[in-house]
């Protein structure tokens, strides 16, 4: 066993997983404890998130009008970057990771984090109902977790995770979010919520697992759609999420980095977490459900597909993933496609025209996969949109007259599905 094995004991994550966020846990307890009656933490979570979007579009540091204001007002000790997490060099070279493969990443962020994040139970427990108690629409979540992505890494812009700035006030602002879903689980779900086996509700080893999945599992799946990372963009990448999870209060984080050789034995302790539950697969069926409907026609599963390939050498178990989520069997032209890709690696001659077309068709489903997010939640008090420079980058129109068009272009796709959906015999 070497140093990096010894500082991941399963004695860590045991404690990782009965332990949540007190410092921030004890600010939220007393400021419900502060409020009228009639007043619970599900109302407290809404006046958050408004605030929140607010000040990120006007670029200011969250404040805002009581009762939200109280709450940030009494979290500056949590607002600083540590000393360890300025290296402006390392956060550009980590930003760029996503500015250059973010259709990539978009991919991922469906196919291969939200998955993962649906196969840990407490997760999942979680995500299928306090979440949807606060936004009352699953998308409406995920276009929330494809906003974060954005605001941290969305532009090679090293200020923002500073006070402030769009990844800083994102980093509170779901720290914060975290402490109320706790509270929402006492309030709520307190008898039907076993602590005993599942910690606490967003505990710490559920922060660390969520900060893996947008750094060492979307690595995986960058590489199995064909792009390889390099050991100095993964630890670049790999530090700034660890500016981002130190700010969202994740203990691993708070006195350092986590490095490349924490991937592995972290990886191994994190897949015992995987288990099949009820929540997880109907979320899983919701999300592919609504992505599904955003595909050209003939593309329909490709969706259910490219979550079989991802994750159909997973190490540590993952590779068990699409069926502990009961996942829909693929296309038969992508289970083809996935053959003729493993058999083009082997023959060299071959693996450069076969890794193109395989690139090509995830950019495709990773811009379909935007275009949705823009459609569905432009607007409202926390909207996806992505900077100009992106939506340029990735050939993506974001005004009134390109989403009215592409409304029309899906209501006539539903209206071709629904009679061919009907018929016997296999479905593209």
């Amino acid at each position: 066993m070497n140093e990096h094995d010894e500082r991941w004991p399963e004695e860590r994550f045991r404690q990782l997983r009965q332990q949540a966020d007190p410092d921030i846990d004890k600010v939220v307890a007393e400021y419900l404890e502060a409020q009228p009656a009639g007043r619970g933490a599900l109302e407290l979570v809404k006046a958050v998130t408004a605030e929140l979007g607010a000040a990120k579009r006007e670029a200011r540091a969250p404040s805002g009008e009581p009762p939200a204001s109280e709450i940030f007002d009494a979290l500056d000790f949590a607002k600083d970057l540590p000393e360890w997490g300025d290296d402006r060099e390392l956060l550009a070279r980590g930003q760029a990771v996503f500015a250059d493969y973010g259709l990539y990443q978009s991919a991922a962020l469906f196919f291969a984090c939200l998955p993962m994040a649906y196969v840990e139970v407490s997760s999942a427990k979680v995500l299928a109902g306090v979440s949807n108690l606060a936004t009352h629409s699953l998308t409406r979540r995920v276009a929330e977790t494809g906003q974060m992505l954005v605001d941290v890494m969305g532009l090679r812009a090293t200020d923002s995770l500073q006070p402030g700035r769009p990844g800083h006030t994102t980093a509170i602002g779901l720290r914060i979010l975290h402490s109320f879903v706790r509270a929402l689980v006492n309030e709520k779900y307190a008898d039907r919520w076993d602590t005993g086996r599942y910690g606490p509700p967003v505990n710490q080893e559920l922060l660390l697992a969520t900060l893996f999945d947008f750094s060492v599992v979307t690595w995986e799946a960058l590489e199995t759609m064909g792009v390889v990372l390099t050991d100095e963009e993964r630890t670049a990448h790999l530090y700034t999420w660890s500016v981002f999870g130190h700010l969202m209060g994740v203990e691993v984080c708070r006195d350092g980095p986590l490095t490349l050789d924490d991937v592995e034995p972290i990886s191994a302790r994190l897949g015992r977490l995987l288990e099949p539950s009820e929540e997880g697969r109907r979320l899983t069926a919701m999300l592919l459900k609504e992505v599904e409907a955003f595909m050209p026609l003939g593309w329909r599963k490709m969706p259910r597909s490219l979550v079989h390939w991802i994750f159909r050498d997973g190490a540590h178990g993952t590779d068990r993933v699409p069926d502990l989520l009961g996942v829909p069997a693929p296309a038969w032209w992508f289970t083809a496609c996935f053959a003729m890709a493993r058999s083009a690696h082997r023959r060299n001659s071959l693996a450069g025209p076969v890794r193109r077309v395989i690139r090509w068709l995830v950019r495709k489903a990773g811009r379909h996969i935007v275009v949705a997010l823009i459609d569905r939640h432009s607007d409202g008090q926390a909207p996806f949109r992505i900077p100009e420079e992106l939506a340029r980058a990735w050939r993506i129109k974001q005004s009134t007259g390109a989403v009215k068009t592409r409304e029309i272009r899906r209501t006539v796709r539903r209206t071709l599905r629904v009679p061919a959906q009907g018929r016997k015999g296999p479905h593209w």
